[in-house]
C-alpha cells in the first residue's frame, strides 16, 4: 500500500480540483485521502479529474462533501455531533455521514474516517495543553485538572456513547451495502468519543462489520503527552483492527505538521503496521511544499517494505 497524501493540506488554497490533484501528484504521491474540507462542486471536479492525475482515492474524512448551508470554515468534522442528545442535530451527523459513505463508494474509495461525537462537557484539554508547555506537567495543579477532566467525562458520558452506537449502527448497514469500510479515528480533545477503552466497546459491539480502527499519530501522541494513556498502548491494542493510520509531526501539542518537522519518531510505530493498513500523511497548512517532499522521504524510509 502507497504512502498516500491528505487532501487537507492544499484544499483550501487550490483554485481547482484539477490544480489540487495535479499539485499532490507532482510531489510523486499516487494515492490521496479526500478531506473534510472540499465542497460538492470539488468532490464533481475531483471526480472529472482524477483519471488524468494518476491518482487513486483510497479514503474519505468525514464529512466530504462539507454538509450543504456552511462555509468552508464551518464545516468541521464536527459541525455536527453523531453523539448529540439533540436527535435533530445527530440525524444531521448521520444524514451528511451517509452521503460521504455514498461518495467514497463513487470513487472506489475503501474507507470513511469518522470523528464519532463528544461529551457535552466544557473541553479543559486546551487548559491542560498550556499547563504542559509551560513546563508544568510534574506539577500538582497538572495532575489534578486531569483528574477532574477524567471525572467530569465519566459522569456525562452515558448517553452521548449511547448515541454514538445508534448512528453508528445506521452507519454500518449503509457501508456494508457499499463496500466500504469505516475507521473509528483517535481523537484529540480528551471530551471526544472514543477514549482508549471506548475503542474496545465500538470494535467489540460490531465485531465482524464494516467498522474497524483508525489511528492518529500525532492525536495518540498528544495523549501520552498529556499523561492520559501511552501511545504504544493504543497500537498494541488495537494494531489487529488498524485499517488506516494518519500521519503527521508534532512539536509539544500542536500537530499537523509535515512529518520531520516535530520530533515524533515515527520508528516507534512500524512495528504496529501491516502492509495492508491505508498510510494518509494529514499535514495542514502551513506546511511548505518541500516540508511535504521532505516528509514524504522520511516516511518512505522509515516504513520501507510497508508502503
Amino acid at each position: 500500500m502507497s504512502l498516500a497524501l491528505s487532501t487537507s493540506w492544499n484544499a483550501f488554497r487550490a483554485k481547482s480540483a484539477s490544480d489540487m490533484l495535479f499539485e499532490i501528484q507532482g510531489l510523486g504521491f499516487n494515492e490521496i485521502e479526500l478531506s473534510f474540507s472540499l465542497t460538492a462542486e470539488m468532490c464533481a471536479g475531483v471526480k472529472k479529474s482524477i483519471k488524468a492525475s494518476g491518482l487513486k482515492v483510497r479514503s474519505l474524512h468525514n464529512y466530504c462533501p462539507i454538509p450543504e448551508g456552511l462555509t468552508i470554515e464551518e464545516a468541521l468534522p464536527d459541525c455536527f455531533s453523531m453523539s448529540s442528545l439533540d436527535e435533530n442535530e445527530r440525524g444531521s451527523a448521520v444524514k451528511h455521514t451517509l452521503k460521504t459513505i455514498e461518495t467514497a463508494a463513487d470513487f472506489q474509495a475503501q474507507a470513511v474516517v469518522l470523528h464519532c461525537g463528544r461529551v457535552e462537557i466544557a473541553d479543559k484539554t486546551r487548559d491542560l495543553i498550556r499547563l504542559y508547555e509551560g513546563g508544568r506537567n510534574d506539577f500538582p495543579e497538572f495532575k489534578e485538572l486531569r483528574e477532574l477532566i477524567i471525572r467530569e467525562r465519566k459522569t456525562s458520558l452515558g448517553r452521548h456513547l449511547d448515541q454514538t452506537l445508534k448512528s453508528l449502527d445506521t452507519l454500518n448497514a449503509a457501508a456494508k451495502k457499499r463496500g466500504v469500510l469505516l475507521g473509528v479515528e483517535t481523537r484529540y480533545y480528551f471530551r471526544e468519543i472514543p477514549s482508549l477503552q471506548e475503542i474496545c466497546l465500538i470494535l467489540k459491539e460490531f465485531k465482524g462489520s464494516q467498522i474497524g480502527y483508525w489511528h492518529d499519530a500525532g492525536h495518540a501522541e498528544v495523549m501520552e503527552r498529556l499523561g492520559f494513556y501511552r501511545h504504544l498502548e493504543i497500537l498494541e491494542l488495537y494494531k489487529d483492527s488498524m485499517l488506516g493510520i494518519h500521519l503527521h509531526d508534532l512539536t509539544g501539542c500542536h500537530d499537523h505538521k509535515a512529518p520531520g518537522q516535530g520530533d515524533l519518531d515515527f520508528t516507534k510505530i512500524k512495528p504496529y503496521l501491516s502492509r495492508d493498513c491505508l498510510k494518509i500523511m494529514e499535514a495542514h497548512h502551513p506546511a511548505a511544499t518541500e516540508d511535504i517532499k521532505n516528509g514524504k522521504v522520511l516516511l518512505e524510509r522509515v516504513f520501507d517494505g510497508l508502503i
